[in-house]
């Protein structure tokens, strides 16, 4: 299905049509050019083959079934080719509902009326046509008033000749046929449409009388109705294809007013021009799920949602439910799940969740109270073949598992455990699971516990307690607590002794290699320091050069001055890197002697640059002396659109103590740039004012620093929370952008005592869905992590790890991560994972499997005496090769 989207765009030259199709079936634009070609040179019999096919691989557009039908309609000769069309026509309707086809379809009918029960044929097809599209606001006009033409035209053959006397039969039966028109008329006037006031009026005429007054009620009452959706369907007139947003607010306008019909009808007319889009068939179909519950349309909407969208894994597992809950037979199911298989889904997770989706499905069909079953083999048997489709087929295709936790040998060890009461069973899939790479990891060992401790023995619990022991590397102290609590409820003295022994030895153990990884750590961090320092120093010495030498020339010199410090001021504000004081803080505080001495040099200055610097004396001030940093803070990020600088930080730090003067800072232009000094008169109004750091301020987080030049102290950081490994505070990444300090309080409290929250801004103050979370003690913050990581909050997937930022411009901290392996805690070498790309660009059709004897690794493809070809080696192969011969290969000859 990947292919067909990217194949939408490609054309293709008659003649090699034939030959792409026969390499990819699923080029959806090489079908509709071969149905083209064939219709424009009259190739009947391949056109119908050519068609045929088509419709069994995609659901056909209005236009192509359309032609097909005309096409049909015009080569029928024998009254039996009328069935053939009656079947195509109801495939038509099937793959989107369209006014168009079902009109078609109802005049079709009126053709085979002179056959046997051919009236009542048609009148059915108007019915259903009524059904499906007899709400659709500007198109289903046609379809009542073709019906309503039929009947007048069954009336008309039963109006008597002049001076003829109807029988009491005749009588019935025109009296019958009067009531059927009276009856589309009323039933269309109950209808919202375009154009109803012509439709009554026609109806006055037709009747001769004037309706009665519970028909004109429920006119108005329509017309109503029409008049609120009228915009709607204005806004779909004026907006270009596809309408998604038009339709998207037209549907919620329609589920307000809950009229299942008009919603049914309004997601289909968004469906007809918007069928590539997943989420609007799982709205549909979640709509007709959960509120209409009737089971062909829902199983025939699944169906419709999965032909249009088979890429999308939570469509079939929709369907599977839906089947399920409408107790399809269990062939039907598994037909569905096989076809899910080779739908060509884009990532190898969403294989793991068809595999669920499925094997759920199975354990409910199997009643546990017997021993053994036919349902209960055929579980276990699905079990396996999941496990071994995962292991061989995915990872092949994709160089990854989908499932690296195991989840389904997890679910499986829970059934056999729980249900089943086979718990040596279950034992051994945990022993598959650990051996899968999973045993360094403390929650795959706790989870093992809590089954058997729940339907195993004690000795077992023990034993699975002191290999998690041994084994994990990412949260060892947590494991060893458990341990030393169950020895506390179930061990006796040696069995205490024992485990007391063996926990300490193993955090001992811990300890050195974290002791080792952070002298390493310290190392590499200290040489990156110097090197910086060095790059600094010699950044320095250049810029000192260059001055020296502009300063040469007298005329120059103040010119080049005013360009650097418009340069430094104009920059815009830079987002501080994590533990480092803004870099803007660290230009001013370097250079802020420009302002605070005067030159020696003489220079000539022209009357009207002396004019701006008069005007402009009152702003620029001298910023500040550095002999007073310990009396003065720095406060930045700051808005620039701030009206009055002075009075605003007046206001916020005369409570700390005396303030002598408070200097913004402006451009040479006068504008304010988001930055300035605060000297108190004490140095304790100083420090105090330092509390104030980070605080809200007009929407942004305001920056209070204190004031040292960075140059001459280079190990000083102002940052004021700690960058290094923080056991008891937890980092949450994947919030959402709505969620408070309260919220956040709220999911982590059940997990310990609280002692701070920081919700992560940036520096416009706006959320960045990150927080750090600080509990009392180690163990709380162990329990949060393993209870909170990978739950959902506001439908969003947070993860939960121990506080430990990573080192910046550290490049050479991965390698020092890969060397130390699995003995350091995943938080120490860097991020919890790595980001990768899904989407494979390579159209299945073309992704064959390598010959019997070869095998591919990491890109390469080996021989079976293990020996790889590299990339230079395949390409002379390719380079090699001609277009026939390249033909031939695909077509196997």
């Amino acid at each position: 299905m990947l292919l067909w989207l990217s194949c939408r765009g490609n054309h293709h030259s008659p003649a090699k049509l034939p030959f792409f199709l026969s390499i990819s079936a699923y080029d959806y634009n090489c079908h509709v050019d071969l149905i083209k070609l064939l219709r424009q040179e009259g190739e009947l019999e391949k056109l119908q083959s050519a068609r045929q096919k088509m419709s069994e691989l995609f659901p056909l557009t209005e236009e192509l079934w359309l032609d097909w039908l005309k096409d049909e309609i015009r080569m029928a000769e024998e009254p039996h080719d009328r069935e053939k069309i009656y079947e195509l026509f109801e495939r038509a309707i099937k793959d989107y509902i369209c006014p168009e086809i079902w009109l078609e379809y109802a005049q079709y009918s009126i053709g085979g009326i002179g056959l046997q029960g051919g009236i009542e044929r048609a009148r059915g097809i108007f019915d259903r046509a009524l059904t499906a599209v007899g709400l659709h606001m500007t198109k289903g006009l046609a379809i009542w008033e073709a019906f309503r033409e039929f009947e007048n035209a069954i009336l008309g053959t039963l109006q008597p000749l002049p001076g003829t006397i109807l029988t009491s039969e005749q009588q019935e039966m025109m009296k019958t046929q009067l009531d059927r028109v009276h009856a589309l008329f009323k039933r269309q006037l109950t209808i919202p449409l375009l154009d109803m006031e012509s439709t009554y009026a026609e109806y006055e005429a037709w009747a001769d009388e004037v309706p009665n007054e519970s028909v004109i009620q429920l006119y108005k009452k329509a017309l109503e109705q029409m008049e609120k959706r009228k915009p709607f369907e204005e806004a779909l007139l004026v907006a270009d294809p596809p309408k998604l947003a038009e339709f998207q607010t037209y549907i919620d306008f329609e589920m307000k007013a809950g009229d299942p019909a008009r919603i049914q009808i309004t997601f289909e007319r968004a469906l007809s021009e918007n069928c590539l889009v997943p989420d609007l068939w799982a709205r549909y179909t979640q709509y007709l799920d959960r509120q209409l519950k009737i089971k062909d349309l829902v199983l025939s909407t699944h169906e419709r949602a999965v032909r249009n969208c088979p890429w999308i894994v939570g469509l079939w597992n929709r369907y599977l439910l839906a089947q399920e809950r409408h107790q399809a037979e269990h062939k039907v199911i598994t037909d569905t799940f096989e076809k899910a298989l080779n739908a060509g889904f884009i990532q190898a997770t969403d294989y793991v969740e068809l595999w669920q989706a499925f094997l759920d499905y199975l354990r409910r069909r199997v009643n546990f109270s017997q021993d053994s079953s036919k349902e209960l083999e055929e579980l276990r048997s699905a079990y396996s073949r999941g496990v071994d489709y995962l292991k061989q087929d995915i990872e092949q295709r994709f160089s990854e598992s989908g499932d690296p936790s195991c989840t389904i040998l997890q679910n499986w060890a829970r059934v056999e455990a729980r249900l089943c009461k086979n718990m040596q069973k279950a034992r051994e899939l945990w022993d598959r699971i650990m051996s899968k790479g999973n045993a360094k990891y403390a929650n795959m060992w706790l989870e093992y516990f809590n089954l058997e401790r729940a339907h195993g023995d004690p000795q077992h619990c023990r034993k699975a307690l002191h290999r998690a022991v041994q084994c994990t590397t990412d949260y060892p102290e947590h494991v060893c607590e458990v341990l030393l609590t169950f020895e506390r409820v179930e061990g006796s003295l040696e069995d205490w002794d024992l485990a007391v022994e063996k926990t300490e030895s193993r955090l001992n153990q811990v300890n050195e290699w974290r002791a080792k990884a952070a002298e390493k750590e310290a190392l590499l961090t200290k040489q990156e320091e110097e090197k910086n320092m060095q790059r600094r120093k010699a950044k320095s010495e250049k810029k000192a050069a260059k001055k020296a030498q502009k300063q040469a020339v007298p005329g120059e010199k103040r010119k080049a001055d005013k360009e650097d410090w418009e340069a430094k001021l104009d920059k815009p504000n830079k987002k501080p890197r994590h533990g480092e004081q803004e870099e803007t803080e660290e230009v001013l505080s370097a250079e802020c002697g420009l302002f605070g001495r005067e030159s020696n040099i003489k220079t000539v200055e022209t009357p009207a640059q002396q004019k701006q610097k008069a005007v402009a004396a009152t702003r620029n001030k001298v910023l500040h002396d550095n002999s007073k940093d310990d009396l003065t803070v720095f406060v930045s990020n700051l808005a620039y659109s701030m009206p009055s600088p002075e009075e605003r930080m007046k206001e916020i730090f005369e409570s700390f103590g005396q303030i002598i003067d408070i200097r913004p800072v402006y451009s040479n232009r006068g504008h304010f740039r988001g930055y300035c000094y605060v000297e108190f008169k004490e140095k304790a109004a100083a420090a105090n004012a330092l509390t104030v750091d980070r605080r809200e301020l007009e929407g942004r987080p305001m920056f209070v620093s204190p004031c040292v030049d960075k140059a001459k102290n280079p190990e000083f950081k102002v940052f004021k929370y700690s960058t290094s490994l923080e056991k008891h505070k937890i980092f949450i990444s994947g919030l959402p952008f709505s969620c408070t300090r309260e919220d956040l309080e709220e999911i982590c409290k059940e997990h310990g005592n609280l002692k701070e929250i920081r919700l992560v801004t940036n520096r416009s103050g706006k959320p960045k869905g990150l927080a750090y979370v600080e509990f009392e003690n180690e163990t709380q913050a162990s329990q949060a992590v393993l209870k909170l990581d990978g739950t959902v909050v506001k439908d969003h997937t947070i993860r939960v790890a121990i506080s430990n930022p990573p080192q910046r411009k550290q490049a050479t901290n991965v390698e020092a991560g890969r060397a130390l392996g699995s003995l350091l805690p995943r938080q120490l070498y860097g991020a919890r994972g790595k980001g990768r790309t899904q989407l494979s660009l390579v159209p299945r059709a073309l992704q064959r499997l390598p010959a019997s004897g070869t095998n591919t690794e990491n890109g390469t493809v080996s021989s079976q005496d293990g020996n790889s070809k590299g990339d230079s080696s395949l390409a002379a192969e390719t380079k090699k090769m001609t277009n026939a011969d390249f033909a031939k290969m695909l077509l196997k000859k």
